[in-house]
């Protein structure tokens, strides 16, 4: 099949542009390098340095004639949601778009969404469930669920097909510490380097991890099925941010101890997302739970394969 990838250059773009090519798909990645890296993107894809907001996305388009796009592309940093929303809402908003009118006009058959749990909020009960009320307190979290309205719209007009896949938290090789899931990135770089790691607020609060082979296979499997609905890609398990750091301190070895800063505002305390739908509607179940995938990761960063 020949699919495009906005955001490919990414962590998790490039893992599932990596994945794509590896079952035989022609890949063609978008992406402004903006927070990707070249180096990031395999070698037989198609690459195209080009924001999402460009017009000329129409060309590469009608060139690549992709099937299906996978829209990874985004601006994911909160803070700077805050401090400038017009440029996040711009990236998230109206790139996202620009994608959807293209490839509506280049008969484009289905997008496949990365979202967020962002998007809610402060949750109203957990675990989160795909119908919880959606309350957004960032600039990202609100452009993200805009953007999941614009897509949603474009199928009652013009029939384009779409799967929306709201993430937990993130994490595995490769990540540079940035977004939602970059604890995990902090935390391991800081254990290896023998720096004092920092957590805000007393570090019982909760979020839910996964691990980013998990969330390629959900993309994957997400190709021919879920038509039309929104999942969460998550483990359903919640791990504080002070149990997430014994258990890098238990693989590496690390004897630091963290220091506790004031809590940042606009954090929530605890997150974990309901991932039944995902399992009913893709066949899809996690592999990897905090400990699996943390020493997979160690094991990556560390150059030891299949311990």
């Amino acid at each position: 099949m020949k699919i495009l990838v906005t955001g490919g250059a990414g962590f998790i773009g490039s893992h599932l542009v990596k994945r794509l090519l590896m079952e035989g798909h022609s890949v063609t990645v978008v992406d402004n390098l903006s927070t990707g890296k070249l180096e990031n993107v395999p070698s037989g894809a198609h690459f195209y340095h080009l924001d999402i907001r460009d017009k000329r996305l129409s060309s590469i388009l009608i060139k690549e004639n992709p099937q299906l796009i996978y829209h990874l592309a985004a601006q994911t940093s909160v803070p700077l949601s805050v401090a400038d929303p017009a440029e996040d809402a711009a990236v998230n908003i109206m790139g996202s778009i620009n994608l959807f009118h293209k490839a509506v006009e280049n008969k484009v058959s289905k997008i496949i969404y990365s979202s967020t749990a962002a998007v809610y909020g402060v949750p109203e009960s957990l675990p989160i469930t795909e119908d919880q009320l959606v309350n957004p307190i960032s600039g990202y979290g609100l452009s993200k669920l805009t953007a999941e309205k614009y897509l949603q719209y474009y199928h009652s007009a013009y029939g384009i097909n779409y799967t929306i896949l709201r993430y937990a938290n993130v994490y595995g090789p490769g990540q540079d510490g940035s977004g939602e899931g970059g604890v995990v990135a902090k935390f391991m770089r800081q254990a290896l380097n023998h720096e004092q790691p920092q957590i805000f607020g007393d570090g019982k609060q909760t979020r839910d991890f996964v691990y980013i082979e998990d969330v390629v296979e959900a993309n994957i499997r997400s190709m021919n099925q879920a038509n039309q609905q929104t999942l969460h890609i998550s483990t359903s398990i919640a791990t504080s941010i002070t149990d997430l750091w014994e258990n890098i301190q238990a693989i590496t070895g690390s004897d630091l101890i963290p220091d506790y800063l004031p809590s940042r505002a606009g954090d929530i305390c605890d997150s974990v997302l309901d991932n039944s739908r995902a399992q009913h509607l893709l066949g899809w179940s996690p592999v990897y739970d905090i400990k699996q995938g943390l020493r997979a990761y160690y094991n990556q960063i560390m150059g030891r394969q299949g311990e």
